[in-house]
């Protein structure tokens, strides 16, 4: 057809988990630099202790990755952890709750169906849009408390990792 529109996509479905699971190495890499007493209790301005802003990362990736996946979300803040603490107390425990939920996010990004990030869906039972935005935002949610992780290490005199090596 003369008219015909052709479309690609901007990025691959294997590209976008490539760049999702290079923030969470970063991110990683941020919690394994706090010293082990100020990952739950550094705090500045108010702001919640780092380790408090990476459960919220756990709470959003792991089952988000099932939402997106299967439109199974859950109730926001719950999820089971296969044995797991979901309360975290050391460092150990909080980075080992990190490499589950990042083994979730590779389990359920494989069983995506396609066409599904273009589907309308309610996230976590409060939130409406396409799961693209829901994805998008998991992500920027995770580059923002990061940042203020960053804050606080250089609070601590400790240079944080490279943003750009993921």
């Amino acid at each position: 057809m003369e008219n015909e529109v052709k479309t690609s996509p901007v990025i691959t479905p294997e590209q976008m988990l490539e760049h999702w699971q290079g923030h969470r190495s970063l991110t990683r890499r941020t919690i394994e630099a706090f010293p082990e007493d100020k990952l739950f209790t550094h705090t500045i301005g108010g702001m919640r202790p780092f380790s408090e802003m990476v459960i919220e990362m756990i709470k959003m990736a792991a089952p988000g990755a099932k939402g997106i996946a299967t439109g199974e979300w859950g109730e926001w803040g719950t999820f089971e952890a296969d044995g797991l603490s979901t309360t975290p107390k050391t460092k150990e425990e909080l980075l080992e709750l990190w490499d589950w939920s990042t083994d979730q996010i590779n389990h359920w990004w494989a069983k995506i169906p396609a066409g599904r990030l273009q589907e309308k869906d309610v996230a976590f039972g409060q939130w409406e849009g396409l799961t693209w935005w829901h994805l998008f935002y998991f992500i920027d949610n995770e580059i923002h408390h990061r940042g203020q992780g960053y804050v606080y290490l250089r609070s601590l005199d400790i240079e944080p990792p490279f943003f750009w090596e993921r």
